[in-house]
């Protein structure tokens, strides 16, 4: 039976308008093209449509070039999956040619940055070690990076000048794939951020947690200096970090904030698989509330990162 209470609206009362006098958000000049077999990469970034994550790679690798130009910093924060998916090469190429500027790393990156450097191979498959008892027992990764990480701070260094200069001296023999290795010599500052208790060296018997600890408090007053200057057109680029290097830049700007250092105009990237909170807010969204960009990317880093760097590489505003 009919609800006399709630009587169906009629269709004739509808006021249309024509479609050319409708704002619309797609057009036709902003499409994509197909891509010309043979032509440039930058035929192949002209061909990407001009919406969303197209259009915003290309904003950001603007900014990125902008801050070049500006001398500002362009930071790259690092989790290991960027070396488990043979990224360093992609990464080391930037260093050399001056896009980067400084590095901060968690702990499970100076673990697989080593091995590659050590052994030309990382990246035990923990389901299949986890209950053998052999999970997190390399011998040589984790007595020579805390030998490193000990010799280094009594040498008055930090954690990742520390593993840089043992990397150095030990002369491995594939020391030309680490990150590591090339930020020291290209006296390009790396920091290292790690939480006791989440990477096997800190199970291994030769590690000293007072050792990790007064490095870790020496590389975040060096961040923080770092991100000091990223007002006026810097970048902070976080790949790959879930949860550690998101709180750990977060507070690296309250840090300064709270000694009147001002942090405004500057650009944030995130670039990850997935979405993550952390990264979200505070990485995207809260630094950038008081003027700048955020920017979040998902996609696969092994496709993500070489592109990033391709795009920036190219000629260009």
């Amino acid at each position: 039976m009919p609800y006399k209470k709630y009587p169906p609206l009629d269709r004739k009362n509808l006021k249309t308008l024509p479609i050319d006098a409708r704002p619309s958000l797609v057009s036709v000049d902003r499409f994509g093209h197909p891509f010309d077999p043979g032509s440039s990469f930058q035929s192949f970034i002209q061909s990407l449509p001009a919406y969303l994550s197209a259009k915003e790679l290309i904003e950001f690798s603007h900014l990125v070039k902008e801050a070049r130009n500006k001398d500002a910093p362009i930071i790259l924060g690092m989790g290991a999956h960027t070396v488990k998916v043979g990224l360093n090469p992609i990464i080391i190429d930037l260093m050399e040619r001056g896009w980067v500027s400084a590095i901060a790393v968690n702990g499970a990156f100076i673990i697989h940055d080593f091995e590659i450097a050590l052994s030309g191979k990382t990246s035990e498959d923990v389901s299949a070690n986890l209950f053998s008892g052999t999970y997190g027992t390399t011998e040589e990764t984790g007595l020579f990076l805390n030998i490193a990480l000990k010799e280094g701070l009594e040498q008055g260094f930090g954690g990742g000048e520390s593993v840089g200069y043992y990397l150095i001296q030990a002369e491995f023999p594939y020391n030309r794939y680490s990150v590591l290795y090339n930020a020291y010599k290209l006296n390009i500052p790396v920091t290292i951020h790690p939480a006791v208790g989440t990477d096997w060296i800190h199970y291994h018997p030769s590690f000293d947690g007072a050792v990790l600890g007064a490095l870790a408090e020496k590389d975040f007053l060096l961040f923080a200096a770092i991100v000091s200057r990223i007002s006026g057109g810097g970048v902070y680029m976080n790949i790959g970090s879930a949860v550690i290097l998101p709180e750990v830049f977060l507070k690296a700007i309250a840090f300064c904030t709270a000694q009147d250092i001002g942090i405004g105009d500057f650009t944030t990237a995130v670039f990850d698989f997935i979405r993550h909170y952390r990264p979200s807010v505070n990485v995207a969204e809260r630094p950038v509330q008081n003027g700048g960009r955020g920017f979040y990317f998902v996609g696969p880093h092994e496709i993500m990162i070489p592109l990033l760097a391709a795009t920036i590489l190219t000629p260009g505003p």
